[in-house]
């Protein structure tokens, strides 16, 4: 090379010798050597496997072929719930199902079993308006060599009724209902959501219906189902909310039974709790930003309404607080509604007494013309005065002067 210097060529023999010699050093040993591209005997999850069983979970679905189904299962159990789960969507009418993986949940298994988070998408045809989205964890174990589905659901993401296994569904003009149960408490609660559509229809007209009731095996499994703390609902009869979790207007909402507390109740008490609660699907109270007191008091006058009970009996708890603690000095606010605060139950019954104060004066449909106002973002004394004729201070007032002459 004409320009170097003599001790650059030097400098490159020593170094070409030194890197033969390392080479020949390790191709002398007993065994070559290798880089390692991963921990020797360590087990890798397969997306590309899982994949195609994810689709071909959604064409069994699509089809309706419970047989197909039934073949991705790792065993027996695990093909039967898979069964379940096409069975689950044709009796649902499920429309546009589909499953993404989308990334693995956690580590893998010696023998190669992983879970994974997958985005599913699904619509109930003739009640959800827009797809449910939600992302879902789905298990994988191997099977004679192969990857299989073990299972989905659990973990850190909701666990729908109806891709956790069999469920009973029972279907009418306005109602969907899917029960982890016998046919006895499907058929209850059935019954119990058609009544529901028409007493809120009394109130509110214009609501079409689509009700969805779902009621899980177990108190448990409702935590599952809304990815819920333990214990977050105890005592909670039922609970109504958008399915993925959301506070969009467009996710679709439905109610969330829970069995421990609702199976118990008579037929009347439960028919106020379902009433109750689709007064909130037909009034998008998931995603209100109204006062607390204003929807749960609505929802209660909607479904109190339709029973006719007397008043020491629809109100006996607040009449016992007020008997023991006096008249309180407003109406209850967001944390006297939250779950295990004192006096709870008074408390939703003195809000069903100032909205049915409301309507005694001027009228259900001032109280509807009222709730819708403030549900689109009027500030509530301006409601009040302009479709009841007096404002905040007033109605507290009058709450409070109801509230001291209540029947002993």
């Amino acid at each position: 090379m004409a320009g170097r210097p003599r001790w650059w060529a030097a400098g490159l023999s020593l170094f070409l010798a030194l890197v033969v010699g390392l080479v020949v050093c390790l191709t002398h040993r007993d065994s070559p050597y290798h880089a390692p591209l991963s921990a020797p005997g360590t087990a890798q999850a397969s997306p590309a496997e899982a994949t195609g069983l994810l689709r071909g979970l959604q064409a069994a679905v699509r089809a309706g072929d419970s047989a197909s189904g039934a073949r991705l299962g790792v065993s027996k159990p695990a093909a039967h719930a898979l069964a379940g789960v096409v069975r689950n969507g044709r009796a649902l009418h499920v429309r546009g199902f589909s499953l993404r993986f989308v990334d693995v949940a956690g580590g893998v298994a010696p023998d190669g079993a992983f879970a994974a988070y997958v985005h599913a998408s699904w619509r109930f045809g003739g009640f959800d308006p827009s797809p449910e989205r939600l992302e879902v964890r789905v298990h994988f174990a191997p099977r004679d060599g192969h990857l299989a589905i073990a299972g989905i659901g659990g973990g850190d993401r909701r666990s729908p009724l109806w891709l956790s296994g069999p469920v009973q569904v029972r279907r009418s003009p306005g109602a969907l209902v899917v029960v982890q149960g016998d046919a006895a408490e499907v058929h209850r609660v059935a019954v119990l959501a058609t009544q529901a559509v028409p007493q809120v229809r009394r109130v509110l007209p214009g609501w079409a219906g689509h009700l969805v009731v779902e009621v899980p095996a177990t108190e448990q499994r409702l935590e599952g189902a809304l990815l819920a703390d333990a214990g977050q609902y105890d005592g909670i009869a039922a609970v109504t909310t958008s399915v993925d979790g959301s506070r969009s207007r467009r996710a679709p909402v439905h109610v969330f039974v829970n069995p421990q507390t609702f199976l118990p109740l008579n037929q009347a008490g439960a028919q106020v709790v379902l009433t109750h609660e689709a007064t909130h699907v037909a009034t998008y109270a998931a995603t209100s930003t109204s006062p607390t007191w204003l929807v749960e008091g609505f929802a209660d006058y909607v479904a109190l309404r339709a029973q006719r009970l007397p008043l020491r009996t629809a109100a006996a708890r607040i009449i016992a607080l007020v008997r023991t603690a006096g008249v309180p000095a407003h109406l209850p606010t967001v944390d006297d509604f939250a779950t295990g605060a004192p006096h709870l139950e008074a408390r939703y019954e003195s809000a069903w007494l100032a909205c049915r104060l409301l309507a005694d004066t001027a009228g259900p449909g001032a109280l509807v013309a009222f709730y819708r106002a403030v549900d689109a973002g009027q500030p509530v004394g301006a409601a009040l005065r302009s479709h009841v004729g007096f404002g905040l201070r007033v109605l507290t007032q009058r709450w409070r002067t109801l509230l001291a002459h209540l029947p002993a």
